[in-house]
């Protein structure tokens, strides 16, 4: 870790993560942890599919970044950060720890997340309310298959535009919104989330899943999705003041650069 991320990290109430997907080839797991370094919470949610036990079924895929990212979560939760990890379909493994607390990290199914103006959002990775993923769990492996497949393509765009001087784009992401039928399921998830959180008669639901950061309010409750890690790079974070905010974190870094250019980069965003 750099000491200048240390010295001047960005600081919020609670910091909201999803879809990270360590050892998965389309991991951004450099952008994770440059992320994690430069920031200060509270409480750290890892709101499932941290860990992409799918894609490693296929052989193991591991290099030193997504040690790294492991390593700084760990750090967190020594230095006094509450980690409440929620895990989800792709790293579901861990679900058989469910209600377990090793050190200062805690596993569970779902939480209640109070915000610092009172309000309360339901947390959890949000395949529950995934009916391809309940109903027909092969299918929705072969489909995850395929979009790995279009996730590959999507970093090889990625390591090409960065060696002509171009921001990051996705090309997964773009695919994603112009297909009607992903919009569609969007649309669906979105709804049956927002439901689900009406039913529990809280104010909101955080979750992640379908690699689409939203926030906004579907039927008087707020839906808000952390996003991931592999497409978009996003993350939800909550100000002291109990403001919740989405954070895309390539518009901060939109190429490597050196630390003081970083620093200048994220003051811009900021």
């Amino acid at each position: 870790m750099t000491d200048i991320k240390r010295m001047n990290p960005l600081k919020y109430r609670s910091i909201f993560i999803s879809d990270v997907h360590l050892g998965f080839r389309g991991c951004q797991a450099s952008l994770v942890l440059d992320f994690l370094q430069s920031t200060e919470c509270k409480q750290l949610y890892l709101v499932g599919d941290i860990v992409d036990i799918w894609a490693m079924k296929n052989g193991v895929y591991w290099p030193e970044a997504h040690n790294q990212v492991v390593r700084e979560v760990l750090d967190k939760a020594k230095r006094g950060t509450e980690v409440i990890y929620t895990p989800g379909n792709h790293d579901e493994l861990f679900r058989t720890h469910l209600g377990a607390d090793f050190g200062n990290v805690a596993v569970r199914e779902e939480v209640i997340h109070t915000t610092a103006d009172g309000r309360r959002f339901l947390v959890m990775h949000g395949d529950a309310f995934d009916a391809v993923v309940q109903n027909g769990k092969w299918l929705a492996m072969i489909g995850a298959r395929a979009y790995d497949g279009l996730l590959m393509l999507n970093g090889l765009v990625s390591r090409i535009r960065q060696g002509l001087g171009l921001d990051y784009w996705s090309l997964a992401g773009y695919l994603k919104h112009k297909v009607k039928n992903a919009v569609s399921y969007i649309g669906n998830f979105e709804t049956a989330v927002a439901g689900e959180a009406e039913r529990r008669q809280v104010d909101g639901m955080i979750c992640g899943h379908i690699h689409h950061a939203e926030m906004r309010e579907i039927a008087g409750v707020a839906y808000c999705n952390c996003g991931d890690w592999v497409e978009s790079c996003t993350a939800l974070v909550e100000h002291h003041d109990g403001r919740l905010e989405l954070l895309r974190w390539t518009d901060a870094y939109p190429q490597p650069a050196s630390i003081e250019q970083e620093r200048f980069a994220l003051a811009r965003a900021g």
